[in-house]
């Protein structure tokens, strides 16, 4: 619904808000069955059942990445299709998929079709510049969420996003403060080009080079795999080499990387040999750092789709965001800190 359709969206909601005046309430219960709500991880499109109350929707096109890459995109993609409903007012067509050259395409056939906003979690930071000038002349706004992309702040509405450069800084300023004598790390990284990974990566690789005691031993990619990061540690295990860190990019990947030290007998954790951090919200994330199987999880928030809606329902009001760019409230937890309390409050 373009601003051209305002008008119409304010006279049904006064009609809406008198028949509620005298009691009543038709609005159909929010569908929640991911097979009925939209795409899938294999990149599907799939929209949401056509209207069937009066009233005109508001049409999003959502692009998010694919839901099993992690339990926090689970749970991200979970709270976008459970907001971005037709008890909602939206008529929402979803998109998951890690390749950044799909879900560009994706996009701009969104755009094509005249969605009034196009919710974007970028799987690469770079190419969206077509999209996002189509996108601004077609009228479609545009609002990331998740994740940032490389883009002048006038090309998007808004952003409600984690701060990955700080998620990175604050994790090595902590390993920083464990005061040891060497670090010999692993580094396993997510997806190439993402936000996530320039973000966790950048602070890492910046103390590396400035520190002439820090040491990669190795620093490859197992793009949010846990079985793939199992088989990095493994190679590092029999190639000899001597480590003591495990920096992994999300929780997924710290959990493959677990396994490959507990098949080899290497401790790991409060007491062990080998200090290990992740990323995310996962809930048994928490409960390894709170039994201290590991060392450190950042926490990555998922849960951003509430403020994303209320940044919509402002816009078709005609209210401008409050900021342009929201971050999502985080913070890094260790085993010497965590409580109970944290893990019930913080995990997802």
């Amino acid at each position: 619904m373009k601003m051209k359709k305002v008008l119409g969206l304010t006279l049904a909601a006064a009609l809406a808000l008198s028949l509620a005046a005298c009691g009543g309430n038709n609005n159909p219960p929010a569908n929640n069955n991911p097979s009925s709500a939209g795409g899938t991880s294999s990149g599907t499109n799939t929209p949401d059942p056509a209207p069937t109350t009066g009233g005109e929707l508001i049409t999003v096109g959502v692009i998010n990445n694919d839901p099993n890459e992690s339990g926090y995109r689970t749970a991200n993609d979970a709270a976008m299709r459970a907001t971005f409903t037709e008890a909602n007012g939206y008529k929402a067509t979803f998109y998951n998929n890690n390749d950044a050259a799909q879900q560009i395409a994706t996009a701009q056939q969104m755009v094509q079709d005249e969605v009034d906003f196009l919710l974007l979690s970028p799987a690469s930071t770079t190419g969206w510049d077509t999209v996002l000038k189509d996108a601004q002349a077609a009228g479609t706004q545009v609002i990331l969420f998740d994740r940032m992309l490389e883009a002048d702040e006038s090309m998007y509405a808004a952003a409600v996003v984690s701060d990955m450069p700080a998620e990175g800084k604050t994790a090595v300023d902590w390993l920083a403060a464990q005061g040891l004598s060497e670090y010999n790390i692993i580094h396993i990284q997510g997806h190439m080009g993402s936000d996530a990974q320039l973000g966790r990566t950048g602070a890492l690789d910046e103390k590396v080079a400035a520190e002439a005691n820090w040491n990669y031993v190795a620093q490859q990619t197992a793009d949010w795999d846990e079985a793939t990061a199992r088989t990095i540690v493994q190679s590092v295990i029999d190639s000899k080499k001597p480590f003591n860190v495990i920096y992994a990019e999300n929780n997924g990947m710290a959990r493959g990387a677990v396994a490959a030290l507990d098949a080899a007998g290497i401790t790991h954790g409060k007491d062990g040999d080998v200090i290990v951090m992740g990323f995310d919200s996962d809930k048994w994330a928490f409960e390894a750092v709170l039994e201290g199987s590991w060392n450190y999880m950042g926490l990555c928030n998922p849960l951003q789709a509430d403020t994303v809606d209320g940044i919509i329902k402002d816009l078709m009001a005609g209210k401008a965001p409050a900021q342009k760019i929201i971050y999502t409230p985080e913070q890094g937890f260790d085993c010497d800190t965590l409580t109970q309390a944290d893990v019930d409050t913080y995990g997802t």
